[in-house]
């Protein structure tokens, strides 16, 4: 599993847990997730907007799965916010296909708002299916929302 945006921790610990003993996690943030290391967790520092993705195919080869926890710094400002957020789903997805295997998945955060259905409609695209997912520990208010695609074609 590659986990974008890793920083604090909490996808990659998932992924741990559920790769076992024999699969392995990679981790890509600006910051180290602290209070977590796993002897099948892999961090690099990076930052995805420049991470030269041929590099990072060689360094950990194809994934079977693929998360997006990348969110930007936000403003405040709703299209703004929402823009900056499609932008980095927008990355996730250009990573996410040159890094996942046949059939791999790919989870990604995004902010709710106009762009956010042809991101959808972009990722679809590439998988046999995707959908939508609010988690239910999500605030009432929020506008994150998941894309989650399966079966890349």
């Amino acid at each position: 599993m590659l986990d974008l945006g890793c920083y604090p921790g909490s996808w990659s610990q998932y992924g741990v847990k559920k790769v076992g003993a024999g699969g392995r996690v990679v981790g890509i943030d600006l910051k180290r997730p602290h209070c977590f290391s796993s002897s099948n967790f892999l961090f690099l520092q990076a930052d995805v907007l420049t991470l030269d993705v041929q590099w990072l195919v060689r360094k950990i080869g194809p994934m079977d799965v693929v998360v997006s926890d990348l969110a930007p710094q936000t403003t405040g400002i709703k299209t703004t916010d929402e823009v900056r957020s499609v932008s980095l789903a927008e990355r996730a997805l250009e990573i996410a296909l040159d890094i996942l295997k046949q059939e791999g998945r790919f989870v990604c955060k995004v902010f709710e708002g106009e762009g956010s259905p042809s991101f959808q409609s972009k990722a679809s695209a590439f998988f046999r299916q995707t959908r939508i997912f609010r988690p239910k520990a999500t605030r009432k208010r929020s506008r994150e929302v998941y894309i989650i695609g399966s079966g890349l074609t």
